[in-house]
């Protein structure tokens, strides 16, 4: 029992690690914010969901943004805005997944993934993390603009960068997560 604790626990921190690293490579989406960048750090989260459950799926992604925190931030809005979107992805996928363990229980949590994550994001962009993160970076025209980028970035990006990770997490389900020592 106790070496099964301890190896879950290895691996926990390996898929957090590779979360990490996986949060370093960034891309830009063209015609988008140049700050709103699409990485696959969500992917070692949603192993950690798929075969560990919530609470590992969780703890992943709080050690990733804590890292990232740590060792790479300069501001704290980005990365609190990449952990709520994880959570706002993944949760759903998780929890309808856990009631229907099944490829179409995923691609309904994926569905739903995607829709939790483009409104919540919207949201809080509007009421909250524009307006710090204007704040923080003296950035007035950004504030005075947000519905229109809420509209026009925040939207469009969330619905973009959910699906191509819902996409390498289905990769990911049918390839790897067979192969994996549950």
């Amino acid at each position: 029992m106790r070496r099964n604790n301890l190896e879950r626990l290895i691996i926990i921190s390996i898929l957090a690690a590779l979360s990490f690293i996986l949060m370093l490579i960034q891309f830009p989406i063209p015609f988008l914010p140049p700050f709103l960048t699409v990485d696959f750090s969500d992917i070692p989260a949603f192993i950690g969901f798929i075969i560990f459950g919530g609470g590992a799926g969780a703890l992943i992604i709080i050690m990733k943004i804590v890292l990232y925190g740590l060792l790479m931030a300069s501001e704290p809005i980005g990365p609190l805005s990449n952990m709520m979107a994880a959570f706002s992805l993944l949760l759903p996928i998780y929890f309808v997944y856990a009631r229907h363990r099944s490829k179409r229980g995923l691609l309904a949590g994926f569905i739903a993934g995607i829709i939790t994550l483009t409104a919540m994001m919207a949201v809080l962009n509007y009421f909250v993390l524009l307006p710090m993160y204007g704040i923080i970076i003296d950035q007035s025209d950004l504030v005075a603009n947000l519905r229109a980028v809420v509209t026009a970035g925040i939207i469009p990006f969330n619905l973009i960068k959910g699906t191509l990770v819902c996409l390498v997490a289905y990769v990911v389900y049918v390839k790897i997560i067979p192969k994996l020592p549950k």
